[in-house]
């Protein structure tokens, strides 16, 4: 830990990756934990931090419950502003970190401080709920983008997914019977998370190499 930041990898590595967590566990949570190890270990630096609403979990009696998601776009920018990344960022996070991301994603793109946006387990509706869609600022995105998601997601699955209207700067990774946490069955699959932890890995990477400096 370092001041609000939880880092992974190389101090000097060449792209950092900023990740907010999701909805309702923090930043070290074992799903987000795995994730960044997997990045790092392909030589990405990572960076997790807190929105307050969680960060406040661990000092306060109770549950704050989170609040909208559109109004931690502030907290956001102001976690990127704090961390300072020099050289290539690329921002995203775990399902609700994600979408934060991708709500402030070109601004800070049309400015040059982020060159591309990584969402681990896209929320693109509520469970249950697929007709309230959280897609529509995703149409006309013009940030590179990369969705890592679970093919059975029970915020979005593969077959739910094919009918949205995405923008062209979306790169989908469908991972086999992936759940929300990226996790498959492997009875059913033939996969182990670890597998799809090395595959995600290496998209990324693939995934970053494009992207303009």
């Amino acid at each position: 830990m370092h001041g609000k930041f939880l880092f992974d990898g190389p101090g000097d590595a060449p792209v950092t990756i900023l990740l907010a967590h999701g909805a309702g566990a923090p930043m070290d949570s074992t799903s987000m934990t795995a994730a960044a190890l997997a990045l790092a270990g392909v030589g990405f630096r990572v960076a997790r931090f807190e929105f307050g609403y969680m960060a406040a979990r661990r000092t306060a009696d109770g549950r704050k419950p989170p609040p909208r998601a559109e109004t931690l776009n502030p907290e956001y920018r102001a976690a990127i502003a704090e961390l300072g990344a020099q050289g290539t960022l690329v921002i995203g996070g775990k399902s609700m970190g994600g979408r934060v991301a991708s709500m402030v994603a070109d601004d800070l793109h049309a400015e040059g401080k982020i060159a591309g946006l990584l969402c681990l387990g896209y929320p693109f509706h509520p469970p249950g709920k697929p007709e309230q869609l959280r897609t529509r600022h995703l149409a006309d995105l013009k940030t590179p983008a990369l969705i890592c998601q679970g093919t059975r997601d029970e915020f979005g699955t593969r077959a739910e997914v094919s009918r949205y209207a995405l923008s062209d700067r979306i790169e989908l990774l469908w991972l086999e019977d992936g759940d929300h946490d990226l996790k498959p069955r492997k009875k059913v699959s033939g996969f182990s998370t670890a597998d799809h932890l090395k595959t995600l890995a290496e998209a990324v990477a693939r995934w970053a190499d494009r992207l303009a400096p």
